[in-house]
């Protein structure tokens, strides 16, 4: 079910805490625990009966940056474990769904957000050529950084 959500309205301070608990419900997300970091990690829990639980780990949503890692590691549920061969194809497609539903919400990613987002990329594409990938997708290129 895509969220429905009207933008915020310019010059209102933007109610992150109403965003957090909105996504959380929409998706069916629940927090392990708060990190102190901007960091993220996103996984889901099956039990033998069919059931499962999709958890994440994050910062408190502050700010642009912290909002874009929440909104990051809850991608990874939308998208789909299972739905990229290469797990740095799923980490593009997390951050384009997060800095996408910024927009949608309103809330425009800042510098920080968006050096963010390059550098995790970048992070992601390099690891996956130091273990072997030797064709990169062609939207992955614009994130590796060739030897001079």
């Amino acid at each position: 079910m895509p969220l429905q959500f009207s933008p915020m309205k310019s010059g209102l301070m933007i109610d992150y805490d109403n965003i957090f608990e909105r996504v959380k419900t929409c998706y069916d997300i629940r927090v392990r625990r708060y990190r102190t970091n901007m960091t993220g990690c996103a996984w889901r829990v099956q039990f033998s009966d069919g059931r499962f639980i999709n958890w994440i780990e994050c910062p408190r949503v502050k700010s642009p940056l912290s909002l874009a890692i929440f909104l990051h590691e809850v991608g990874h549920h939308v998208i789909g474990f299972d739905r990229y061969e290469l797990s740095c194809e799923e980490e593009l497609h997390a951050w384009r769904w997060a800095i996408q539903l910024m927009r949608q919400l309103g809330v425009e990613p800042d510098a920080r957000t968006l050096r963010r987002y390059q550098q995790s990329m970048q992070y992601a594409v390099e690891k996956a050529v130091r273990r072997g990938l030797t064709i990169l997708p062609q939207e992955l290129y614009a994130f590796h950084q060739q030897a001079a």
